[in-house]
């Protein structure tokens, strides 16, 4: 399996500032606490869409039964699409007005700000900079094993094979695609290290189609659709500004 490693933008820094330091007398050590605290990945901030398993515009439709272990809601769409059911959710169901499932909490001002921090967010991992891989791989990362940093696609990204993300507990990964994510059935993306999945974030332009039984892991923030085919799960968040579709899922909403 192949390992992608990339010397890190903090480390590009810490040499430069060490070469600047030996010129003017600045302390070495200094100028890399400086650096490295500075230029570390920051996670993406969720906002209050961060208290959310499932949160889309246009409504949750699901093929019974799914497990969902965290706080579903649809805004500005009436409630009455969503489609989840009181007993596939462990947590709370939140809708924009009476319609909806019978255990719905509702609360147009909560979701009305959770979809704006979710629009936030999606600005945010779409605009981070100087990527450390661009284009990886011609949109193909299964079979890869992949280190943290900021990856780029202008490309459709597919996994047609396990692929897995090494790294430490505060190391952070944001994937940036212009396209749609597709992966195949029976696959994994599987954490290495300590990693952990809220640090994980795949931003997209297009529609993610995660395949039959497949396991996914990290918050998805789209553009467009998540689709979950049959039996599929993901430990983390589907945070989509249209529909996300559900057919028998599970669905773990990691800790902040």
């Amino acid at each position: 399996m192949s390992v992608f490693t990339a010397r890190s933008r903090a480390r590009t820094r810490v040499f430069a500032m060490l070469l600047a330091a030996s010129v003017v007398g600045i302390g070495a050590a200094g100028a890399a606490g400086a650096s490295a605290e500075t230029l570390d990945l920051a996670p993406v901030d969720l906002g209050s869409a961060g208290t959310f398993a499932i949160l889309s515009k246009s409504g949750v439709t699901d093929v019974y039964a799914s497990s969902i272990l965290g706080n579903v809601g649809s805004s500005p769409i009436s409630g009455a699409a969503i489609h989840v059911t009181c007993d596939e959710v462990t947590g709370t169901i939140y809708s924009v007005d009476e319609s909806g499932p019978a255990c719905k909490v509702t609360d147009d001002t909560l979701l009305t700000g959770a979809v704006g921090d979710m629009g936030i967010a999606y600005t945010d991992a779409a605009g981070r900079t100087n990527p450390d891989f661009v284009n990886l791989g011609a949109g193909e990362i299964g079979g890869l094993t992949l280190t943290p940093g900021l990856y780029k696609w202008s490309t459709d990204v597919s996994l047609s094979n396990d692929v897995t993300l090494s790294g430490g507990v505060d190391d952070v990964f944001i994937f940036q695609i212009s396209g749609d994510i597709t992966m195949a059935s029976a696959k994994n993306v599987t954490l290495e290290g300590g990693v952990q999945a809220k640090n994980v974030f795949w931003q997209t332009a297009g529609e993610v189609a995660i395949g039959t039984t497949a396991h996914f892991e990290g918050t998805i923030l789209s553009h467009t659709l998540i689709a979950m085919k049959t039996g599929a799960s993901i430990n983390g968040r589907l945070l989509a500004q249209t529909a996300v579709t559900l057919q028998s899922n599970t669905v773990v909403e990691p800790a902040l």
